[in-house]
């Protein structure tokens, strides 16, 4: 694919490089799939205008737990920004790859503010994809609207007067509904800029503003690129939880007590011990280590459609959980009756290892996406025609 950039004087040039076509096909494919499930199907009710339809593709493009993750900042980057670039670049009669550039703006946006906020956001009980989220929608809007930079300032801090999104929603409907209506904000931001609404410019630093509500720093675009610490998932549940995976996928047979340790963020994250359906399942780090002792890893969404009653009575009797900050975020450690068997510092598909692109292919089509690949290549074709392919 050729190179497309996207140049605002103040913070130098966005590259959208394979690496930012490779999240977002990703992130395609999550959406496409995730249009059946009950969380996307809600937020489709809402109706058929643009900022309906935006909060609905971000609704489905979240709802698997299967979109990329940017650890730094334990934030999907694309989740909020990617439905913007699509849905909203065909309303605005955007080519491929003037959504693209607008989707990298705004990823890199949402990357400095998560990267920067982390972990206090997620200390705080929020959950940083849709707090940040907002920032990357509106800068994505932002750029298809071809605001200037002072416009684009505006829409970002119209955006923060909206800004939410809580932990507590992790496991239900609400964890994806949330990172759509960010999406959708976002995108009202930046409308209101372009008609001209006005803002202080203290909002994010200044009293009462930003930092002090959500007692957390506030960042900007400094020419880093945050997408080479991007993850692209292997498993459709918490990110948290893929290095317990894979751990467990070493434990042998479960005829032993088997101790998962982790980061105390990753008990955080995925703090399920019992769990009643699918949706609570990707967030409880017992559950996922029985049923990858039972079945090996759950590699597609069809192993979080119920529960599996052997693996969560597995869990219950022989699964525990401890914690150790000493730790990286990503890592994980499995104690076979107390002592070491596995450590993964880093689970597929991290930087330090990604998965092939053979693999990666491999989840777009089966998540049923795999001719969305060969769109993204003709960066001319309007956006819109995307859009209308992916169903959303």
């Amino acid at each position: 694919m050729d190179t497309v950039t996207a140049t605002r004087a103040s913070d130098g040039p966005v590259v959208a490089t394979d690496a930012y076509r490779a999240a977002f096909l990703d992130w395609l494919a999550c959406a496409h799939a995730g249009t059946t499930q009950h969380a996307a199907r809600a937020a489709r009710h809402l109706g058929n205008g643009v900022l309906e339809r935006i909060g609905a593709a971000g609704t489905a493009g979240h709802v698997l737990d299967f979109d990329d993750t940017y650890l730094p900042g334990l934030a999907h980057l694309s989740a909020p920004t990617a439905p913007v670039a699509l849905v909203f670049g065909a309303e605005c009669f955007a080519t491929i790859g003037e959504a693209l550039d607008a989707y990298a703006a705004g990823f890199e946006a949402m990357g400095a503010l998560a990267e920067a906020s982390h972990p206090a956001l997620y200390e705080g009980g929020w959950h940083p994809t849709a707090v940040c989220g907002i920032v990357g929608a509106a800068t994505t809007a932002a750029r298809l609207l071809s605001l200037d930079e002072e416009r684009e300032r505006a829409a970002v801090r119209l955006a923060l007067l909206r800004a939410g999104g809580l932990r507590a929603a992790f496991g239900s409907d609400g964890k994806s509904i949330q990172v759509g209506l960010s999406a959708a904000a976002g995108v009202q931001a930046a409308r209101l800029a372009e008609a001209g609404a006005t803002i202080g410019a203290d909002v994010p630093q200044g009293p009462a503003g930003w930092e002090e509500t959500f007692r957390a720093s506030w960042a900007e675009p400094d020419g880093t690129s945050r997408v080479t610490g991007n993850w692209i998932k292997a498993y459709p549940c918490c990110l948290k939880a893929h290095s317990a995976i894979e751990v467990a996928a070493a434990a042998g047979a479960p005829d032993t007590d088997l101790t998962v340790v982790v980061h105390p963020r990753a008990r955080q994250a995925a703090w399920y011990d019992e769990v009643e359906d699918g949706l609570q399942a990707k967030f409880s780090i017992p559950y996922l280590t029985a049923y990858t002792v039972l079945h090996g890893p759950p590699t597609t969404p069809a192993a979080f459609d119920e529960v599996e009653p052997e693996a969560a009575a597995l869990a219950a009797k022989r699964v525990s959980v401890e914690t150790d900050p000493e730790l990286g975020e990503a890592e994980a450690v499995l104690l076979r009756d107390g002592e070491e068997a596995a450590r993964v510092p880093f689970a597929t598909g991290s930087p330090e290892q990604p998965m092939s692109p053979e693999r990666l292919a491999q989840k777009a089509a089966e998540l049923g996406a795999a001719e969305f690949a060969a769109c993204l290549d003709d960066l001319e074709r309007p956006a819109a025609e995307l859009a209308r392919a992916a169903g959303l």
